[in-house]
């Protein structure tokens, strides 16, 4: 399939080819659910911690005697009942992380690309870098593609000063073409990718993608 290239003015320039088989697959709604969920449970921290009776600070004392004064029974002021007692089933720390088919990534990746394709949301851009490293330089080459909208740039390598500048803009994220996040994938308005980055994801994710996968790592 073609896709346009355009310049970093917004103007075409030329096509370029895009493998099918990474851009081009049909939507499986599932296994974009699946990647987008671990992707979010691989970044909880889960370190919410309560205490139970047993930790909660304070005497082992009964707070007044059993019988004869018309209150309930107590036997401590940690039962979870009381104010500033124990809880119960209260939340541990935890490891909420879990492995997921590196095939299923795979293809949850993939996937969401064609999506993009699909809804006209993906422009291809000519490389271009940002040698001043300015935000400012950065937010008017991205004001010929997107009004200020929820946007992926995608990557073709890891180029500090292209980072540096799209730091401080906060509706844009930025991605290298070979650690793709189902995530922000998915949630982008706009994918703009550089047209580097697009032809190395034709090898990447395309059917012979194995040794361009261990060579990226």
């Amino acid at each position: 399939m073609n896709c346009k290239v355009y310049s970093k003015d917004g103007k075409e320039l030329r096509t370029i080819e895009l493998d099918e088989t990474v851009f081009g697959l049909p939507i499986n709604e599932d296994v974009i659910w699946y990647a987008i969920n671990n992707e979010l449970a691989n970044n909880r921290q889960g370190n919410a911690s309560t205490k139970d009776r047993g930790e909660v600070h304070g005497s082992n004392a009964k707070p007044y005697k059993q019988k004869g004064t018309g209150r309930a029974r107590r036997g401590d002021k940690k039962s979870p009942i009381m104010v500033g007692g124990g809880i119960v089933f209260g939340p541990r720390p935890r490891d909420f992380s879990y492995s997921m088919p590196k095939k299923a990534k795979r293809l949850a990746i993939k996937t969401i690309l064609s999506l993009k394709v699909q809804s006209d949301s993906l422009k291809i851009i000519e490389d271009f870098s940002i040698d001043s490293g300015k935000t400012r330089d950065l937010a008017g080459l991205l004001s010929n593609f997107t009004p200020g909208e929820r946007t992926v740039l995608v990557l073709k390598d890891d180029d500090p000063k292209l980072k540096q500048a799209a730091a401080n803009i906060p509706w844009l994220s930025y991605l290298s073409y070979n650690r793709l996040r189902a995530h922000d994938l998915f949630y982008g308005r706009k994918v703009l990718m550089l047209e580097t980055a697009a032809k190395n994801l034709n090898s990447f994710y395309g059917p012979e993608s194995g040794t361009a996968e261990e060579a990226a790592k």
